[in-house]
């Protein structure tokens, strides 16, 4: 018998390979699996990294980035795309090619999580690429999902605490037209608050902060969550709030090996929970 048309929503994340399993399209695979949807995969670099530690970036050929990107939204429904580590402004540009030629009525959904340092201090991108975040992929996002230090960078100005989120979300929203989630967890206060800021305004998402959990993959998986969402059918609201339920549940469960060795747990059996 032929095989049928299947229901299950499909994700492409165009995002980096880390080693270790807890951040990047590794990370991003375990969120699509535990949120029941298909994932697919544009590997944009090969970074060798441990949690606080990049040792080695090597990034793929644009070329070959573009090819992957080109076959998977030919043969593939994408409902939703997440964007992580892009690295250069080389590889933004062909992204942003990619999905321009998408006719609008038939654009997937897009989460960029601008990744430009890792929770190690390292930095991810080159200068180069900030500017063409800015200027070619953050016009046609559906949100982008910068966390305080990455808010800074695009910015120009240091953000430092929650009074400073709301404006800043504004800011960039005014900018860019695309929805923005600023993430406030770096603020370690008492509540982890991230501001959502969209056409009807700022809405703030909060939870207990979860003190002394792991950190590494916290981006990638939120995000990741956010696309899910979207590609099952959730608004963008509802999408985030989702999103944050589950990170919130991710950290709590985090894993650890010892020496700061540890990693948020992206795979979870979410089916039994659901998002409430």
């Amino acid at each position: 018998m032929p095989p049928t048309f299947s229901s299950v929503p499909v994700v492409l994340t165009i995002a980096g390979s880390d080693c270790c399993g807890g951040a990047g399209i590794q990370a991003d695979l375990k969120v699509f699996t535990a949120l029941q949807v298909h994932g697919l995969t544009a590997v944009t670099c090969v970074v060798s990294e441990v949690p606080g530690q990049v040792s080695l970036i090597h990034p793929v050929p644009p070329a070959v980035v573009a090819d992957q990107i080109r076959l998977l939204l030919e043969t593939y429904p994408v409902a939703a795309v997440k964007t992580g580590m892009l690295y250069s402004e080389e590889i933004i540009e062909l992204t942003a090619v990619a999905l321009e030629a998408i006719p609008p009525s038939r654009r997937p959904y897009l989460v960029v999580d601008p990744v430009m340092v890792a929770s190690s201090g390292d930095s991810l991108i080159t200068q180069a690429a900030v500017a063409a975040y800015q200027k070619r992929l953050f016009g046609l996002a559906t949100v982008i999902t910068p966390n305080l230090d990455e808010g800074s960078v695009l910015l120009g100005r240091p953000l430092r605490d929650l009074a400073d989120l709301g404006p800043a979300a504004a800011e960039l929203y005014a900018r860019h037209g695309a929805a923005v989630l600023l993430k406030g967890g770096h603020l370690a206060t008492a509540e982890a608050t991230d501001i959502l800021h969209d056409r009807a305004g700022a809405l703030a998402l909060s939870a207990p902060f979860i003190r002394g959990a792991a950190s590494h993959g916290t981006g990638c998986t939120y995000a990741s969550a956010i696309a899910a969402h979207l590609a099952r059918g959730l608004n963008l609201r509802a999408s985030c709030r989702a999103a944050k339920r589950y990170i919130g549940l991710a950290i709590k469960d985090s894993l650890g090996w010892g020496q700061g060795t540890s990693q948020v747990l992206a795979l979870r059996q979410w089916k039994h929970r659901g998002p409430r």
